[in-house]
């Protein structure tokens, strides 16, 4: 299977989260929502920004922007998600990642598990995510939760830009070894100059913000990062 790329969007409310949006229309299948509460990571994004618009959408008054065209991942990079996790379910969420440093990220994903179990209503996708410095040892106390596990590729979480960790290389080829068969992503620091080291590592699936949304032609930054990816 050919490696995907996810765009990755860090709002800082609804409208922009449109905007950047509106910018990949055609181009992807899945993208990402970053949602950061200020707390688990030293910035605050929508919905925290801007709550209105995210209760309309949880009370299906309104719907994700293109929500007829993407799936779509939210990344909650949040203390306790136990607490909110079933909004972003009803938000519309195809897939939710958790962090594993996140305290109560084992129930929020058991929520996860247990609405698949009650009769299938929901099939969402849960996704575990870990830092570059992680071992892969703490996949252990989540096992049997998680469908597919999120390497970050940078340090600092919550921020679009930051500095590419090579940690986050080796930690992936020794996720590949002990999990043959599982979707493996990544996430930050994402760009053309790492894209193919990755994908020989055993990423199913690459996540970027700055180097998709930063180009002149994002739809075009798509492409030559799946291109790149796939050349091996």
């Amino acid at each position: 299977m050919q490696v995907e790329i996810i765009p990755a969007v860090l709002p800082k409310s609804f409208k922009d989260l449109e905007e950047h949006l509106l910018r990949i229309k055609g181009a992807v299948k899945t993208a990402q929502i970053d949602v950061v509460d200020g707390s688990f990571a030293h910035n605050k994004t929508w919905p925290y920004k801007d709550a209105a618009s995210f209760e309309r959408i949880v009370a299906e008054e309104h719907g994700l922007p293109l929500w007829d065209e993407l799936d779509f991942q939210f990344d909650l990079m949040i203390d306790n998600p136990a607490e909110r996790i079933m909004d972003f379910v009803h938000a519309g969420a195809s897939q939710i990642i958790l962090h594993a440093k996140s305290a109560g990220a084992a129930d929020a994903l058991q929520q996860l598990v247990d609405l698949r179990e009650e009769g299938g209503a929901f099939s969402i996708k849960a996704g575990l995510a870990i830092l570059p410095d992680s071992q892969p040892e703490e996949l252990e106390r989540f096992e049997a939760q998680f469908d597919f596990v999120q390497v970050m590729g940078i340090a600092r979480v919550g921020f679009q830009g930051e500095p590419w960790d090579k940690r986050a290389l080796y930690l992936l080829e020794r996720l590949r070894r002990r999990y043959p068969g599982l979707p493996l992503q990544v996430d930050g620091g994402v760009s053309m100059d790492n894209a193919q080291a990755l994908a020989k590592a055993g990423a199913n699936r690459l996540v970027a913000g700055s180097a998709i949304f930063k180009a002149d032609d994002p739809v075009q930054a798509i492409a030559d990062l799946k291109a790149e990816a796939n050349r091996i």
